[in-house]
């Protein structure tokens, strides 16, 4: 019985209102503005992710493989190459490498939660940049190959993806930062999307309440950081 509510008391009373006001946003907006139900399925499924990957439970990881593969076919379908090389071909795979990694980086034996590798070095920060950049001119020039829709948001949106998920495989809480800045990028894209097609409105709210469970991952991971300081960490 006490493992039973344990498990019903997995979430905080912050979290659980999170979910359920971001929930009841995106299916209202459905309603609303209309959209198939791919497009609800896959804002229900990204914004449990965010939840799970807050507390740094790998299940966040599964959940995002699936988001990334229902997302970049909404994507195609709009003709948002960007989004469509980002999800499928970076994204998804990353975050099988992330899922890989979190499972091996148990804290003190908790598949349930990650050890947060609190630092990385300089030299890797500066490594991260520089691949960032490499990544941002070869997708400009990639997508506009391919006449991709909104080429300078679309290519935004690569790099701080880029950062995004690699910081996401490294156990950093900045990975929280970076999809923050990655959400901001997607409710500008979608937005000019909806201005053809309003049931995009609804993939609008669905950013923007991804925007607050990214917000409230990054306080999620620094207060995880600073209980598992004393016990320190080997990264792997």
């Amino acid at each position: 019985m006490k493992r039973f509510y344990d498990k019903l008391n997995y979430f905080s009373n912050t979290e659980k209102i999170i979910w359920t006001v971001s929930v009841c946003l995106i299916v209202l907006s459905h309603i609303v503005f209309g959209g198939d139900m791919l497009n609800l399925l896959a804002s229900l499924i990204g914004v449990t992710s965010l939840l799970f990957a807050a507390k740094g439970n790998p299940i966040g990881m599964v959940l995002m493989i699936i988001f990334a593969s229902v997302y970049g076919y909404i994507s195609y379908r709009f003709s948002y190459y960007g989004e469509l090389l980002t999800y499928v071909g970076m994204t998804l795979p990353m975050s099988v490498w992330s899922l890989i990694t979190w499972l091996r980086n148990p804290y003190r034996g908790n598949r349930a939660q990650v050890t947060v590798n609190a630092k990385l070095s300089k030299r890797e920060w500066l490594l991260l940049a520089a691949l960032t950049v490499v990544v941002t001119v070869v997708f400009y020039f990639i997508l506009r190959a391919l006449g991709t829709a909104n080429l300078l948001p679309s290519t935004l949106s690569v790099s701080t993806s880029f950062v995004a998920v690699y910081l996401t495989a490294r156990r950093s809480p900045y990975y929280a930062v970076a999809y923050a800045c990655n959400d901001v990028v997607l409710m500008i894209l979608w937005t000019l999307a909806a201005m053809t097609d309003r049931s995009y409105v609804s993939t609008v709210i669905c950013f923007a309440a991804f925007l607050a469970g990214d917000i409230y991952g990054f306080i999620s991971w620094k207060r995880m950081e600073r209980a598992q300081k004393p016990s320190g960490s080997m990264d792997r």
